[in-house]
């Protein structure tokens, strides 16, 4: 999966923002199709048309502004992860405010009941339009729970009663969504935002484990300037999906191409911004068993807006101030290439070389394939050109050799 997160789309395309590729303007979901992403992430608050109006930046994306723009992400090709809130505004680790519509349900019952239903109502209006969505996340970032008080975890809620609380709510969200979705159920997935913190991660998901909430992958957060290294995120993804059994998905993430000092040796320019991606792809798609989902991309859309406070994710986006497209929209989409290795054979010398879709990998040689085939690994460097992979070996052997790229 190869992805975007494109929630505010319409917030920047009400406001002015024209977005161009190859200098020419162009559809915003046509630009990521064309350069080979694979999805969209639209979020969803309860904000209702007031809340929006009045301040639409942290209150937009309510069913009314997100349904159309998830009809438009699937007639340019692409499929759809809802990214459900349960709050009229952000909900992330430092805040989970119940929508102010559900403040006054009497019972805990009743909040259950609320959350049921208004999952099941949500899907079978994507359901409706042609936009159902092929995963939803059942709450954002929510290491802290999720609908607080009722369904708040961690320091003074950590306690049994809270964590029971979390998993029915959880549960009846996962009900809804599948007693609407029928026969082409979505995955569902549980999101937090601790991409580099491994105690954390196991932390949450041991206690949600004994909760028997049953889901299907896991979402982490990962931003490098707040989550720690790279190897720290490799540890935590590779731990998570042993202990779990679960696959992974880097769900948010983001890399300056501007106005930043260096991030783990990492510069701050468009071909950083690539070349971050491709640490990621070496870590996701080098998880055991194939359990690295996929890679997306948050504020993906944003672009400099004079008046609006967008936390700098306008410095870390697909588009440069003018609405350009950067090169780090084609290296994510390339997360998704086909994988295909291809030879350049001179007197002297084999060049092989294959996608981005490809890292993580192992490049591996065999002298016949006849049984019992024997792979061993090619020890010659790998190098990396823009989204190619790529080595050089001798031309000349005694015999014939064959390669393969090789999942761990």
């Amino acid at each position: 999966m190869a992805g975007a997160d494109f929630s505010h789309l319409g917030f920047f395309e009400g406001r002015g923002i024209v977005y161009q590729d190859a200098g020419q303007p162009q559809d915003a979901f046509d630009i990521l199709k064309r350069h080979g992403l694979t999805c969209v992430r639209l979020r969803l608050f309860t904000s209702s048309a007031a809340q929006a109006q009045a301040n639409p930046y942290n209150y937009t994306n309510n069913l009314e502004y997100t349904l159309p723009l998830a009809v438009r992400a699937r007639n340019a090709g692409l499929q759809l992860l809802l990214n459900f809130h349960y709050s009229d505004t952000w909900a992330d680790p430092g805040k989970q405010a119940k929508p102010a519509a559900w403040t006054n349900l009497a019972t805990f019952d009743a909040l259950e009941r609320q959350l049921y239903d208004y999952n099941s109502n949500t899907i079978a209006t994507f359901k409706a339009a042609g936009a159902m969505p092929e995963y939803v996340q059942v709450g954002n970032e929510i290491i802290g729970g999720m609908l607080w008080p009722d369904g708040r975890v961690g320091g003074s809620y950590d306690t049994p009663a809270q964590w029971s609380q979390l998993g029915r709510l959880i549960k009846a969200a996962i009900r809804g969504i599948r007693d609407a979705a029928g026969a082409n159920q979505p995955g569902i997935m549980i999101h937090i935002d601790r991409g580099g913190d491994w105690s954390g991660t196991r932390w949450f998901f041991d206690n949600l484990r004994q909760q028997q909430v049953e889901f299907d992958m896991i979402g982490e957060s990962y931003y490098p300037w707040w989550h720690g290294s790279p190897e720290a995120l490799r540890l935590c993804l590779t731990n998570a999906t042993q202990r779990y059994g679960k696959p992974v998905i880097v769900v948010e993430t983001a890399f300056p191409w501007t106005n930043s000092a260096n991030i783990y040796g990492i510069p701050a320019t468009p071909e950083g911004q690539v070349a971050y991606v491709i640490e990621l792809a070496k870590i996701v798609k080098g998880l055991p068993a194939s359990n690295g989902l996929g890679i997306f991309w948050w504020g993906a859309e944003y672009v400099n807006l004079p008046g609006a406070a967008l936390a700098g994710f306008d410095r870390r986006s697909f588009f440069d101030y003018e609405g350009n497209t950067l090169s780090v929209a084609r290296a994510m989409g390339q997360l998704a290439a086909p994988v295909q290795m291809s030879a350049t054979l001179t007197d002297t010398l084999l060049m092989l070389k294959w996608p981005l879709s490809g890292a993580g990998m192992s490049l591996m040689t065999a002298s016949n394939l006849s049984p019992p085939i024997v792979w061993q690994p090619v020890t010659n460097p790998i190098q990396t050109t823009g989204v190619v992979f790529s080595t050089t070996l001798p031309a000349k052997v005694s015999h014939s050799r064959f390669y393969r790229l090789q999942s761990h």
